[in-house]
């Protein structure tokens, strides 16, 4: 029979103090990776938002401006999570990349310009459709706002817009745990999509 030698609690020891130091300098790197990442999410949630408002307010260069800096921003993180996929992963990243993308359409619908492209920053279909979704409010707000201030426009031509984006969210039949809950604001655009008809019919009508 083949002895088999047992480690002696020297080894055991260390052994663990190997485990401990390596699981250290990797939780260390990531804290730090994690922590720069938040920082840059904040600020591209932060001038996403400014951008949107910018749109709405018909000041299109700087709308652009603050997407350039959101963009720019949203490069810095893919190259400081390079090395840590997990964190790029992360809900708090796929958010900033959702917002910037509803800051992104809006200021293309309200410009009459291509929308941005799937592909670009890296960013994840779940993260672009969940923008796409929330872009419907920011046009339900905009026709409001003219509505608001009785000017004409192709309410129509928006109002199918909404419908071609809520057609294409609802096509999307996959589990919430890889769409980032993408059914639940499917529903919300349709609801805000029906109010918004609602709306048009009743100023439709009040003005005949």
């Amino acid at each position: 029979m083949q002895n088999i030698s047992k480690p002696s609690s020297v080894e055991w020891k260390i052994q663990l103090e190997k485990i401990s130091t390596l699981s250290e300098h990797y939780f260390l790197k990531i804290h730090q990776i994690r922590e720069q990442s938040l920082k840059l999410s904040r600020e591209i949630i932060r001038n996403s938002a400014i951008s949107i408002r910018a749109s709405h307010r018909s000041e299109f260069e700087q709308a652009r401006t603050y997407l350039v800096t959101a963009e720019q921003k949203i490069e810095s993180i893919i190259d400081i999570c390079k090395d840590a996929p997990e964190i790029h992963h992360s809900r708090f990243i796929q958010d900033a990349q959702k917002e910037y993308i509803e800051a992104s359409l809006t200021l293309a619908f309200l410009t009459n310009t291509s929308l941005p492209d799937i592909g670009n920053f890296s960013i994840s279909p779940a993260a672009y459709l969940n923008g796409l979704s929330e872009s419907v409010g920011e046009l339900r707000r905009f026709i409001l706002d003219q509505l608001r201030q009785k000017r004409t426009l192709d309410y129509e031509r928006l109002l199918g817009l909404m419908d071609d984006i809520y057609t294409l969210l609802a096509s999307v039949d996959y589990p919430d745990a890889i769409t980032n809950n993408l059914r639940r604001n499917t529903d919300i655009a349709r609801s805000i999509m029906e109010k918004t008809r609602g709306d048009l019919t009743a100023a439709s009508i009040n003005k005949t």
